[in-house]
This record gives C-alpha cells, structure tokens and sequence, in this order.
C-alpha cells in the first residue's frame, strides 16, 4: 500500500513537470482552427526537434524575428529564430520529438510524434515555423532574396505576423526573402514554435518514454 502511494506522488510530479511541453508540442499535432494561434505567445523553455522525407510548399517567404519565452528555470529569454511560412504545404514522414530533462525518478522523459508515413502526407495552410536550425536540401521557384519584410504582404507567401511587428519582434524593413514554391528534402530542424491556420495529420502516432529518444 504504502509504494502504491509513492508511485502516485512520482507521477503527479511527473504530470506536472510533463504537462507544459506536452500540451505546447500537442498543439502542433491536432488540427487547428482557423487563426487560431494568429497572435503571438511566449515559447516554452523548450526547443523540439522535427525531420521530414520532403517538404513541399507553394507560397514561401522567411523572414528573422525574435521568440519571447523562457528557460525551464522559468527565467526570461530571447530567441533568434528565421520564420519559414508556406501558404499550403504537404510533408511526407514527418517526425517531431520533446526531451523533458530532470524529472523526478524517471530521469528524462521524451515525446515523439510521427504523421504522414504513409500515402497520405501531413498538410497544413499558413503554416509559420520558427527555426533555430535547419538542415534540407532546398529547391526555390523564382525566389526574391533580399527584399524587405514588410514587402511580404504583396508576395506569394504569407506576409509578417502584424503581432510580431507591433510587439518589435520583426522588422518590416529587415532582410527577407520569398519565393513561388519551396521544396525541402531530407529536412532536419531545430524549432522553437510552429503555428498554421489548419494542420492535418494522417497515420497520428505519439509515444511517451523514459530516457532521450529523439528524432535525430
């Protein structure tokens, strides 16, 4: 009886502790209503991995702005990041992955989603990720480098979120650059938030387990 108690304590510790990355990272996984996360919001102390087979986009532009948040101390932070936005995008074999450090008893927990393994791809409209860092193999259709960012709104792509320009998060006079089309191949990124109009993912799969297990 009595280890049937402590068990119970080391699993509300662990919720609690669990409970903030899952849910931010959860948000990526469901289908989102339209605009729903347009505003901006703080980053948790915790970056996420993702990796993809092939990313297709139609409507590209990217753009660099600054993410509010924290650490996992609960300390304030800044982060750099490079906003890629897609109007639509397809993403075949995607894999996102969340390691939660330091958690009572159980060391490190990971959170893995995998979508889009089969025929039918992940897809998602006004789709905006806030990438630390990126490695693909990219291929642009007629793309622009070097334009401002508040030329964005007269693009193929989604212009800057009017939230980040207000909030001094993006510079609509900063370097920008969009393009037709994009398309990513063997996609490994680091990011920090992802956000879309709508996300729609097939083949849905999500594993908790003890120790780091991450996408790469």
């Amino acid at each position: 009886m009595e280890s049937q108690v402590r068990g119970g304590t080391r699993w509300k510790r662990f919720a609690v502790v669990m409970v903030p990355s899952v849910a931010a990272t959860a948000a990526i996984g469901v289908a989102l209503a339209q605009g729903a996360l347009a505003a901006s919001f703080s980053v948790s102390g915790q970056s996420f991995k993702v990796t993809a087979d092939q990313l297709d986009g139609d409507g590209f532009s990217q753009y660099g702005a600054i993410d509010q948040g924290y650490t996992l101390a609960g300390e304030k932070a800044l982060h750099p990041v490079a906003v890629s936005a897609f109007k639509t995008a397809k993403i075949k074999n995607m894999c996102q992955s969340v390691v939660t450090p330091n958690i009572p008893v159980l060391g490190s927990v990971s959170l893995v989603l995998k979508a889009g393994g089969g025929s039918t791809p992940v897809k998602a409209e006004n789709l905006f990720i806030d990438v630390e860092d990126l490695n693909a193999d990219a291929t642009f259709k007629n793309i622009n480098i070097g334009v401002s960012g508040g030329a964005l709104a007269n693009g193929p792509g989604p212009a800057m979120k009017q939230s980040e320009i207000d909030n001094k998060q993006a510079n609509p006079a900063g370097f920008a650059q969009q393009a037709e089309s994009a398309t990513l191949k063997n996609v490994k990124q680091t990011a920090w938030a992802t956000t879309a109009g709508t996300f729609k993912l097939s083949g849905l799969k999500m594993s908790l387990s003890a120790g780091t297990k991450e996408c790469y």
